[in-house]
């Protein structure tokens, strides 16, 4: 995905510091705002995991950090849950100036119950999503529940939230209690999706039966089933951001009339993020990356695993088609491959100067009531797939710099 850094004044007028993501073409079919969890930030691996898989989907985030959080300026001392909804609205005033207004609100923890307060506000939001979010928005007290006498009679408490030290205030606690979301949802008619994981330990389950109960028709629940309330899983993450991508397609129109700048068949990009490769074509995105053992982030296929995968769905759709056409019960086929490097046995001095070529190994599975004859007649045709016949041809390749 594309990112670009942007800054933006809140209520208070203190400069709030957050990145859009971009799909590949740059040209997003709708945008959402993202609002963290309490005491996150923006760069939060879960948050850049579902963010990466709305863009996958065309679909550009705006991620943010809070007051006095990350890289935004303000003491986070002095904000409290209002100002967290405030900087919501600010963000997407800033998208509605510069990019387009925002279709799509997601709010993780806290910042689920914060994304339901300012949807009521944001008049271009049309879908609703929550992540582990508390049905009362005084539910993050129990984080720092020691200290609340303290609070209550000096006015503030200092505490420690994963190595972090943070300061609440007693105004803070104040505006927890104030907010009713319970009633806010009753009043809402935005449809809303609810994700929650049954084994999350900082915000209960019972939280999201509440949200839901709550809020009206249209609305959806979705069990983050094995998944911890941080989405510290990659696949956790992953799964949230494409769930989310489904969902909203049902109520939020968008218009794709979006093309990739390019006159060529396929476009590829890489930006600072290694390895993590977007490639389009037509109107299909797909994730190349590298595993982490060579300094990727294991995000999506290797080019060599894209390189099997070419030749086995096209020697796949060849052998469907023949067997259709041919009217056979071929009921499924299955190709297994592999690529490796192996010496050539016919090379010439290979003593001097050892030669390697390129190995495919391609293994099919053939399923349904086929005679030996037409399993051997589909294994020929296999070899005449077009990239494997692309594959065995010499091949030559032109690199131009545009």
């Amino acid at each position: 995905m594309y990112s670009k850094k942007v800054q933006f004044k809140n209520k208070q007028g203190f400069l709030l510091e957050g990145s859009i993501d971009f799909p590949i073409d740059k040209k997003p079919l709708s945008y959402a705002l993202f609002a963290h969890f309490f005491t996150g930030n923006k760069n939060f691996t879960a948050v850049r995991n579902i963010s990466r898989a709305l863009t996958h989907n065309r679909i550009a985030v705006m991620r943010f950090d809070f007051t006095g959080l990350g890289k935004s300026e303000g003491a986070f001392e002095d904000s409290n849950f209002s100002t967290n909804i405030s900087d919501l609205i600010a963000a997407a005033k800033y998208l509605a100036v510069h990019y387009v207004s925002p279709k799509i609100i997601i709010g993780h923890s806290l910042g689920g119950a914060a994304a339901i307060f300012a949807s009521k506000e944001i008049e271009s939001i049309k879908a609703i999503v929550t992540i582990g979010a508390p049905s009362n928005p005084s539910h993050v007290e129990h984080l720092f529940e020691d200290y609340l006498d303290d609070i209550e009679l000096e006015g503030e408490a200092t505490f420690e939230i994963s190595g972090r030290q943070f300061t609440i205030k007693k105004h803070f606690l104040e505006d927890l209690s104030s907010k009713n979301m319970t009633e806010l949802l009753k009043a809402s008619r935005k449809p809303i999706l609810v994700l929650h994981s049954p084994q999350d330990k900082i915000v209960d389950i019972q939280n999201a039966k509440e949200i839901y109960n709550a809020a009206h028709h249209p609305k959806s629940f979705i069990s983050l089933d094995g998944a911890n309330h941080l989405l510290t899983n990659k696949e956790d993450s992953y799964y949230v951001g494409e769930v989310v991508t489904s969902w909203v397609r049902r109520y939020v129109n968008f218009k794709d009339d979006s093309d990739l700048q390019t006159e060529k068949q396929t476009v590829v990009r890489i930006g600072k993020t290694k390895y993590a490769t977007e490639i389009a074509a037509r109107t299909h995105t797909i994730l190349a990356d590298e595993p982490k053992k060579y300094g990727g982030k294991d995000s999506g296929v290797t080019p060599y695993e894209l390189l099997l995968a070419s030749l086995g769905s096209c020697t796949a759709i060849t052998l469907r088609m023949y067997a259709d056409r041919k009217q056979w019960e071929l009921d499924e086929v299955l190709v297994h491959l592999e690529h490796f490097k192996q010496h050539a046995e016919d090379c010439n001095a290979c003593e001097n100067n050892p030669k390697k070529i390129d190995k495919f190994v391609r293994t099919i599975e053939l399923k349904g009531p086929l005679t030996t004859e037409q399993q051997n007649r589909l294994i020929a045709i296999a070899n005449r797939c077009p990239v494997h016949r692309t594959l065995e041809n010499t091949i030559e390749i032109d690199t131009f710099l545009k």
